[in-house]
């Protein structure tokens, strides 16, 4: 069983986009085995984020195995009766679903082969979801990991994303009702000189007003690795920046919201309560990035 945030459930958090508008409600991205769990007092989990105003999801994809001919990439597993499993979701009341395909920067990767496959198959996920009325989140992520430089992030990214929008449109799926749910563009994690936060912020809306269309009715960030302060750090800069994007953007981070949480709960019933409080103030940060407005001394306050 996977680790459950304290209070809560394993989840991805997200403030969800409809139409051309953002409302004051989040999603949380379950696991298929959280789906049917239940707090100590035996209330269902899906329950409990209904009466909270929060929109159930579900990661559906079942994680990456190594792809046939292409040594050293991965392809995303999960595809066979996929569409079965879509239709008793629905029936549970889930509303919108999250398939992640990953890409590493290597050398000689991603070759265009491993692209192809692995955007092929989120384009026919995210039509299986339209067909089962679930609203799709595509993830494709560009990977952190190596030494490569912020311009090569951009490269590889600008890459991905025009062949995932190539077969979305090859598979006849609606963009008006798919979010994105990219990397933002950062130099990797070993790279000798890390790009500023302007400089990640102005690379990845150029890389992002290059390749997605206007009809995307959200852009989501997955966090990919980055401390909760670079992640906040980041998203500020984006709205701070350009606050006349074509879409709205926001954040669906897992690890920059949960990990110090998690550290500070230890399993231990005794710290759920500052826990849960650390949880709240990286949301309640969060949200002043989305507005432009968070500062990096608030850190210090929410440390106290």
């Amino acid at each position: 069983m996977r680790a459950r945030a304290p209070g809560g459930c394993g989840a991805n958090w997200l403030i969800c986009p409809w139409r051309s508008q953002w409302h004051a409600f989040g999603g949380a991205i379950l696991f298929e085995e959280t789906v049917g769990q239940s707090t100590e007092k035996g209330i269902p989990f899906l329950e409990i984020l209904r009466s909270q105003g929060v929109i159930p999801g579900i990661k559906v994809d079942e994680g990456l195995m190594d792809l046939a001919g292409f040594p050293g990439e991965k392809i995303t597993i999960g595809l066979d009766h996929l569409r079965q499993r879509l239709t008793g979701y629905h029936e549970l009341g889930l509303r919108f679903a999250k398939w992640r395909a990953a890409f590493e920067i290597g050398p000689d990767t991603p070759t265009e082969g491993s692209i192809v496959a692995n955007v092929h198959e989120l384009a026919r996920y995210a039509a299986l979801c339209q067909e089962a009325g679930i609203v799709p989140i595509v993830e494709p992520e560009v990977l952190m990991d190596g030494d490569h430089d912020i311009h090569r992030s951009a490269e590889v990214t600008k890459h991905v994303l025009r062949e995932l929008f190539n077969q979305l449109n090859l598979q006849q799926v609606h963009l008006r009702c798919v979010i994105l749910k990219p990397n933002m563009v950062i130099s990797g994690l070993g790279a000798p000189v890390q790009a500023t936060v302007t400089e990640v912020a102005d690379t990845t809306v150029d890389c992002l007003m290059e390749t997605v269309p206007a009809a995307v009715p959200g852009i989501a960030f997955l966090s990919g690795g980055q401390t909760p302060e670079e992640a906040t750090e980041h998203l500020n800069a984006i709205h701070a920046n350009y606050p006349d994007l074509p879409w709205p953007v926001t954040f669906s981070y897992s690890r920059a919201i949960q990990n110090p949480a998690m550290e500070r709960w230890g399993g231990k019933k005794e710290n759920v309560a500052a826990a849960q409080e650390l949880l709240l103030q990286r949301l309640e940060l969060l949200m002043l990035a989305r507005r432009g407005i968070y500062q990096t001394s608030l850190e210090a306050k929410a440390a106290l």
